[in-house]
């Protein structure tokens, strides 16, 4: 029985393997993905952001306890930091919560960002859909938190909650633009400090979206996320031109960058063995050419000289 097969009747080895592979972008993900794809849609998708420090692991795992109380099966997929030497994610699972490790119903998963655009693996999509085709019930994103590049969640997570803390008022505007097309829900953790309540204002005079008050720590506001979470994904099921509208752009999107990274590496590759790529290459570490010129000369010339 191969990984696939496996996975689909439960089997989490086959899981960690078939992520490990699609860590490693393993041209396996071409025969894999596929078959991963028709059996995806059945999950809800969140997305958990926000600046370091906010607590959002903390708010995550009392989500998880919550969930759990329901019976739902949960995976959490955390995008840290990466390494710059290895590439690895530095955090990792053994220090996110931990309370859940013995959890058979629930999967934590750590990968690096890589320095990928928006805080996000450029895995994060496919085992997103492994995590939907295992047959998780939620599927919670965590990013690494970086402000207004963190949009690329949008095109992941069917509801994406931003989370502050008091002390972000300070920075709120310079944040707002991202945050803005970002959020579908604010959530004010650690909402004990002082300027909780400056914060909520100053978010409510940008927006029209809820804005909760949090106390992750103590389990404080907890299922009144949850609350807002499902009234936001009840409302896009009730609004089907919207929901169409956002899955058609989601698709468009993971299309666009699947054939655009596999350009990418093909460029690469032939940048060590096309002489005509390798002299453009020279040119511009060289500085005698300008990468746009060079870039250009890349566009206008017939492309099996990178085939």
């Amino acid at each position: 029985m191969n990984l696939v097969q496996k996975m689909f009747k439960g089997d989490k080895r086959a899981l960690t393997r078939l992520i490990t592979l699609i860590e490693n972008q393993s041209p396996f993900i071409f025969e894999l993905m596929p078959k991963i794809y028709r059996k995806t849609g059945k999950a809800q998708i969140i997305g958990i952001t926000g600046p370091p420090g906010a607590g959002k692991s903390t708010l995550i795992d009392q989500l998880i306890k919550l969930f759990r109380h329901q019976k739902k099966q949960v995976a959490i997929l955390a995008i840290d930091p990466s390494s710059p030497f290895s590439g690895g994610a530095v955090l990792g699972d053994r220090i996110r919560m931990q309370s859940h490790a013995g959890d058979s119903s629930v999967f934590i998963r750590s990968v690096g960002s890589r320095g990928s655009h928006g805080g996000l693996s450029r895995a994060t999509k496919e085992i997103v859909r492994l995590f939907d085709a295992f047959g998780f019930d939620i599927i919670i994103v965590e990013t690494v938190g970086v402000g207004q590049t963190e949009l690329s969640i949008m095109e992941i997570a069917q509801t994406t909650v931003v989370v502050l803390v008091p002390e972000s008022g300070d920075t709120i505007q310079t944040m707002k633009a991202g945050l803005l097309e970002i959020a579908n829900i604010f959530v004010v953790n650690k909402s004990d400090r002082p300027d909780s309540s400056e914060l909520k204002r100053q978010l409510s005079e940008m927006t029209s979206i809820p804005i909760l008050q949090t106390q992750a720590i103590k389990d404080v506001g907890t299922q009144e996320l949850w609350e807002k979470i499902k009234e936001h994904s009840e409302s896009l099921k009730k609004n089907n031109k919207e929901l169409e509208l956002k899955r058609k752009a989601e698709r468009r999107g993971e299309f666009l960058e699947i054939v655009t990274n596999e350009y990418e590496k093909k460029l690469k590759l032939a940048s060590h063995t096309d002489k005509f790529l390798k002299k453009l290459f020279s040119e511009v570490e060289e500085g005698s050419k300008d990468p746009y010129s060079a870039a250009l000369e890349v566009i206008n010339k017939n492309k099996s000289s990178i085939d």
